[in-house]
């Protein structure tokens, strides 16, 4: 699957949710997004839950922004490094900049981000439709 499939069947199933969650408020919408609650009522939003595993070990796992914002991909790659094709970049170079890097090509790993699973940040870029949120992340025309 490339990332633009992933990003548009995430942000699909993201429009069923809220359809489902018109009468919360912001704030209710952003709690129904913790991930205790999601493996329960939205087993199907990420193949994780059926493990009932959680992405990154953190407490308070909010899946509300499973991809991040700060996130930069094309699948026709960004640019070239030493190389190798750049498929995925962290716009703030968050997790120290890690990596994945084969022969010919490198992706972004944010394995070790926890920045879009706080509340408080989901909060402060808040939209009920997750493509705005997520506007930036496809770069060009992958």
């Amino acid at each position: 699957m490339t990332y633009k499939e992933w990003f548009d069947s995430h942000a699909a199933k993201h429009r069923v949710i809220l359809e489902k969650l018109t009468n919360l408020s912001d704030a209710e919408v952003i709690a129904y997004f913790r991930f205790e609650n999601m493996v329960e009522k939205e087993r199907d939003f990420c193949p994780l839950y059926a493990d009932n595993k959680k992405c990154h070990d953190i407490s308070c796992l909010n899946c509300y922004l499973c991809a991040c914002p700060h996130f930069r991909f094309n699948d026709a790659g960004i640019d070239t490094v030493e190389h190798r094709i750049r498929y995925s970049l962290c716009s703030i170079d968050s997790s120290d900049g890690e990596r994945f890097i084969t022969d010919t090509a490198i992706h972004q790993n944010c394995a070790g981000c926890t920045v879009p699973h706080d509340e408080k940040f989901i909060a402060k870029v808040f939209d009920r439709d997750w493509s705005n949120i997520m506007k930036k992340s496809p770069l060009g025309h992958s």
